[in-house]
Parts: structure tokens; C-alpha cells; sequence
């Protein structure tokens, strides 16, 4: 009896700081063999320390600029005068290679890849109650104003959601994990 091979595919999981997008990305990378990252890439210089291929891919400005004349590029985004982003082509050697990619990016990214790859399952993570966020928060805010700050940001968010294709609750971060587990395994 020949073993049906189930596809593979890029998992984009997004939402608020807070909502516990890190552990749960964190504990499938651990459990789960046929869950990878992806490196990002970037333009900026190398830091002392740093290689190629250790955290990030690096270009120069000149391979930047090929990487999206290409369309290579399915996100990119500039953080402190510095380019970022992810390549389509590292992306699906991973694919190619048998295994899901789980991404775990703002949801302004997110939305960028669900749009240049619309075949991505992009997953919005975060507390059904936002008094849990609240909460989380509370542990390394400075000021109530932050919170305030905070708040109006994740509604911001929440209201930008309507591309992903599910809405995790993270309340519970054991059945979040669960949740994710399970499509994971549906994926075909």
C-alpha cells in the first residue's frame, strides 16, 4: 500500500506582542521534525560576530535590489534604515525538502505574504479575553499609559486580521499549541 505524502506548506503565524506567538513557535520547532524557519534576509551589515547563514542571509545593496526586481521577495520591511525580508526561494527549498515552514511575523508582514503567496495558511494567534493580554503585559510594562498603548495597537491589529485564514485563542497556550498541532496535521 503505497503511503500518501502530504504537501507541505508555509504556516504564517501573527498577532500582538503578547498573544505568546514565540513560545508557541518555539515549542513546534522542538516537538515537530517536519517544522523548520526560514532565515530571513537582509541588507545591513553583518555585526562582528555574525555570519552568513547563522541568523540571517545577507545581501548586498546591489542583491537586494535583484532580490526584488525578482519577485524573490514575498515580504520586506525596513527596521532602523535596515532591509528585511523573506525569500520565496529559501522558502520552498525547505518545502522541496519535506518539511512546513512556520514563520512568525507582525501581521503587516503576514498580510504581504498571504498576498504574494496566497497559498500560505496565515494564522492569527491571541487571547479571546483581552483582560489575558492585559495580564501578560503587566508583567514588563513600565507605565499604565504603555498599556494603553499596547491596547490600542492590538485592536489595531485585530482589526487587520481578516486576511488570515484562522484565529487561534491563546488564552491557553497548552490548547493553542494543540490547535496549531492539528493544522499542522491536516495539511494536505
Amino acid at each position: 500500500m503505497r503511503e500518501i505524502m502530504k504537501e507541505k506548506r508555509l504556516f504564517v503565524v501573527t498577532g500582538p506582542s503578547g498573544a505568546g506567538l514565540k513560545e508557541l513557535a518555539g515549542r513546534l520547532f522542538e516537538t515537530r521534525g517536519d517544522v523548520a524557519a526560514v532565515l530571513p534576509v537582509t541588507a545591513r551589515k553583518m555585526k562582528p560576530g555574525e555570519r552568513d547563514g547563522g541568523g540571517f542571509r545577507f545581501f548586498d545593496l546591489e542583491g537586494w535590489e535583484a532580490l526584488k526586481q525578482s519577485g524573490d521577495l514575498i515580504e520586506q520591511t525596513e527596521l532602523a534604515g535596515n532591509d528585511y525580508g523573506t525569500s520565496r526561494a529559501l522558502v520552498a527549498e525547505i518545502l522541496r525538502a519535506g518539511r512546513n515552514v512556520l514563520l512568525n511575523v507582525e501581521p503587516e508582514r503576514a498580510a504581504q505574504i498571504k498576498k504574494n503567496m496566497p497559498e500560505a495558511v496565515c494564522l492569527y494567534v491571541e487571547p479571546s479575553d483581552p483582560e489575558i493580554l492585559l495580564e501578560r503585559w503587566r508583567q514588563t510594562a513600565r507605565s499604565e499609559i504603555e498599556l494603553k498603548v499596547r491596547m490600542r495597537e492590538a485592536e489595531r491589529l485585530r482589526a487587520l486580521s481578516g486576511f488570515c485564514d484562522e484565529h487561534i485563542d491563546s488564552s491557553d497556550l497548552q490548547a493553542a499549541e494543540r490547535e496549531l498541532t492539528r493544522l499542522l496535521d491536516e495539511t494536505e
